[in-house]
């Protein structure tokens, strides 16, 4: 995978709800994927679902 594929996946990991569970076998992978959920965390989804009022 390559490290804007770990930034993804952090990112989307965060959106979902899931866990941090970054590589522990590459670093560089690792540090895109902790850059990923960071921001997944300070940023919405692009799609979410809102209840009408």
């Amino acid at each position: 995978m390559t490290d804007e594929d770990w930034f993804n996946l952090g990112k989307s990991d965060a959106w979902a709800g899931r866990p941090k569970v970054p590589p522990e076998e590459d670093s560089q992978a690792a540090s895109m994927y902790d850059l990923g959920y960071s921001e997944g965390e300070i940023k919405h989804p692009p799609i979410e679902t809102r209840e009408a009022n």
